[in-house]
C-alpha cells in the first residue's frame, strides 16, 4: 500500500459513510447524489482505478443490500400480518423499502466498493491524478 494508507477497518468505515477510503475526504467523488467526478478532491485518487469491472462490484453491493432489505421487509410483513395477510400493505412497503434502499445506497455502495478494491489492490503509481506514471 501507499506510505500513508489507512487500516482496513478505517477504509471500510470511510467507504460506508461516503468518504474517500484513502484520505477520508467527505463527498470526495460525488458532485451530487448520482453524479461523480474523475478523482478525489483530497488525495486526487482516480475514481475507477483503471478497472473495467469497477462498476460491477459497486452494483453488486447495492443489489445485495437492496435485495436483503426487500426480503427482510417481506418476512417482517408476513410474520406480523399472519394469518390474514395484508397484501396491498405488504406490496407497498416492500416496493417503498426497495426503492429507498436502492437509491439511498447508490453512492454508499460505490465508496464501499472503492474501499474493498483498495484493500484487494493497493494503490499503484499512476493512480493519483496529475502524478507521473512510472
Amino acid at each position: 500500500m501507499a506510505q500513508n494508507s489507512p487500516s482496513v477497518l478505517r477504509m471500510l468505515c470511510r467507504g460506508l459513510i461516503r468518504r474517500c477510503a484513502h484520505c477520508g475526504e467527505p463527498g470526495a467523488f460525488f458532485i451530487s447524489w448520482f453524479k461523480t467526478q474523475d478523482h478525489c478532491r483530497g488525495c486526487k485518487l482516480l475514481w475507477q482505478r483503471n478497472t473495467q469491472g469497477f462498476v460491477l462490484g459497486a452494483l453488486a453491493i447495492n443489489f445485495v443490500l437492496t435485495g436483503g432489505a426487500l426480503i427482510m421487509t417481506l418476512v417482517v410483513g408476513v410474520v406480523t400480518s399472519y394469518p390474514d395477510l395484508a397484501i396491498f400493505k405488504l406490496l407497498v412497503s416492500t416496493i417503498g423499502v426497495t426503492l429507498f434502499v436502492g437509491v439511498l445506497g447508490y453512492p454508499i455502495s460505490y465508496t464501499t466498493w472503492l474501499a474493498v478494491d483498495l484493500i484487494m489492490r493497493p494503490i499503484e503509481s499512476g493512480e493519483i491524478a496529475n502524478s507521473p506514471i512510472k
